[in-house]
């Protein structure tokens, strides 16, 4: 069939979904859009350049990895602290994964608050000197004082079954590691090894998901702002009467919820049966309590992303609980006239 003659479930009745979903989970999989490719940068992007020249401070103060002297690396870390983010990239850990691990071998608290900060305030103004109190600065030197404990020895044996975290190509012999790949560079069979293990952009792809989303409501916001229709959008962790978990847009309002909509985008297909399961509930409690085939309000679907593509049953199920309001990017501009928005359009 040619996708000029292909119906969009929001087209059609319920009853001709239940009838054969197969063609309008087929009409919906065929305009799902991903973007894993392309991500934005967002605030507190670090260029390579900058990290590199940070790299370079640090590479200079310990004589190339020689002597991990903790005076010589503080004093580098208030003046540039871009060697702070290099350095925790040296170990593999997340902000509070060296904060846990620091406040174990130190006995300094380092909190996770502590630390999430500290790393944000460098990814912001990544060339510009720290200046802190003295609990700050004595939990950045216990913080150093871990790290290069951690880079300076040789990993530990392990059982067969088991992987250290440091079991990595420039960290695997102490400082030996260090100093050979910074003077022979990395090969290359083993920098794909480890990028295998630890996926591209990884840390950049988690810290960013927000953004990501914001764009699906973003587009949300311009459709329901075009027509004039009133509506209330959610912050994140929000508590809203009536929902245990608030949807991302109330029309018109939280007092008087008639048509609700949820803005989902995922790149994976365990993330998107969370999401369906989400979605499932809404459409439960819009009935909940109402005689049967009533409504309190009408559940509408914003998705995006290849991890609704996945699974068929899941979209069969998400066609079903919202009556085939199920809308992606490429088809948001037909939302109000095959919704119950219609009926708040004032423009």
């Amino acid at each position: 069939m040619g996708s000029r003659m292909q119906k969009y479930p929001f087209e059609v009745s319920i009853e001709d979904i239940l009838r054969d979903p197969e063609p309008y989970i087929d009409a919906v999989f065929s305009c799902l859009q991903s973007e894993f490719l392309v991500m934005p940068k967002g605030l507190g992007f670090v260029e390579y350049a900058i990290f590199e020249r940070g790299y370079e401070a640090l590479k200079s103060a310990s004589s190339e990895f020689a002597n991990l002297s903790v005076e010589k690396v503080y004093a580098v870390a208030l003046s540039k602290p871009i060697s702070i983010v290099v350095l925790r990239t040296m170990l593999g850990f997340t902000p509070p994964e060296w904060g846990y691990i620091t406040t174990q071998k130190t006995g300094i608290v380092v909190s996770q608050g502590f630390v999430r900060s500290l790393d944000r305030k460098v990814r912001m103004t990544p060339e510009v000197p720290l200046k802190f109190g003295d609990t700050a600065k004595k939990r950045l030197r216990a913080l150093i004082e871990t790290a290069l404990n951690l880079l300076s020895q040789r990993v530990p044996e392990v059982e067969k079954d088991q992987l250290h975290r440091l079991d990595k190509a420039d960290t695997r012999l102490g400082t030996e590691s260090l100093r050979n790949l910074s003077r022979l560079g990395a090969p290359y069979a083993m920098v794909l090894y480890e990028r295998f293990l630890g996926r591209p952009f990884a840390g950049h792809r988690d810290s960013v998901s927000e953004l990501v989303g914001d764009t699906l409501e973003s587009a949300i916001e311009d459709v329901l702002t075009g027509a004039g229709i009133s509506y209330r959008k959610t912050k994140r962790a929000e508590r809203v009467e009536g929902f245990d978990q608030a949807p991302d847009f109330i029309i018109p309002s939280e007092f008087n919820p008639q048509v609700i909509i949820e803005a989902k985008i995922t790149e994976d297909d365990g993330t998107a049966r969370d999401k369906v399961t989400r979605i499932q509930h809404l459409g439960e409690l819009s009935t909940l309590g109402q005689r049967s085939g009533e409504s309190r309000f009408e559940v509408i679907a914003c998705i995006g992303g290849r991890g609704f593509g996945v699974r068929r049953e899941d979209m069969k199920k998400m066609l079903i609980v919202t009556r085939g309001k199920v809308f992606t990017a490429k088809t948001l501009a037909q939302m109000v006239t095959n919704t119950l928005l219609k009926q708040f359009v004032s423009k």
